[in-house]
Order: structure tokens, then sequence, then C-alpha cells
């Protein structure tokens, strides 16, 4: 699966810099339970969202991404394990810390008991 996008960090070099950004969250469009209120989440540290692999993906292998893929974006982040490749991306921020962001642990496994940093 060839995926095409942008690198994430040509969005925040044209955004200007962050208010003591530490971290990069991804908000995305699927609940976390049937009927539920609560979104899927993940994020990165600031050196993953600026490193030349981490892309926000609109295509795969020469095509848009189709909804049973994660149109409309898909985060790919080549230093990460699969769990931190968000689909279905709404939105993107730079964050602080998580102690905004329902469950406060920077990812919805994270927030299950996984490690937040599991590299590979």
């Amino acid at each position: 699966m060839a995926l095409d996008g942008a690198r994430v960090a040509l969005f925040f070099e044209a955004a200007g810099p962050g208010p003591h950004a530490q971290f990069v969250a991804v908000h995305c469009a699927d609940p976390m339970a049937a009927g539920g209120t609560r979104r899927y989440y993940e994020s990165i540290d600031m050196e993953d969202a600026f490193h030349p692999q981490t892309i926000l993906a609109q295509a795969m292998n020469d095509t848009l991404l189709p909804v049973a893929i994660s149109a409309p974006l898909r985060l790919r982040v080549e230093r990460q394990p699969g769990c931190k490749h968000a689909k279905y991306v709404m939105r993107i921020e730079r964050v602080e810390s998580f102690a905004g962001i329902p469950g406060g642990k920077g990812g919805y496994w994270e927030d299950q008991g996984y490690q937040w940093r599991a590299g590979i």
C-alpha cells in the first residue's frame, strides 16, 4: 500500500511557532463506542511530527482514500507502530500536554493502559 500526502511539518511551518507545544494531538471522526460521543484520538511528539516521513495521507496507490480505508485523511508515522497511524483524521493541534484531552494519556490506547512511546 503506497500512501501519498503532505508532510505534517508543512502544516506547522505554515502556521508559525506554537506556544510551547510538546505534542501533536490528532482527533478522528470514528467514535469509540456505538452511539458514543467520545472519538478516537492519538498523539505524537514534535520530533515525529517534523520527521520527513510523517505525512497526512490523502491517497493510496494514486487514488484518493476511500472511506473504507480512512478518508478524508490518515496519519502515517513511519517510526511508530500502527496504533499511531490515526484514521479518519478531522483535526490536528499542537498541545503542551494531554491534560485538556479526555482520558489525558495521549491516545485512545494509552488511555486503556498501553505505553505512549512504543516506537519501532
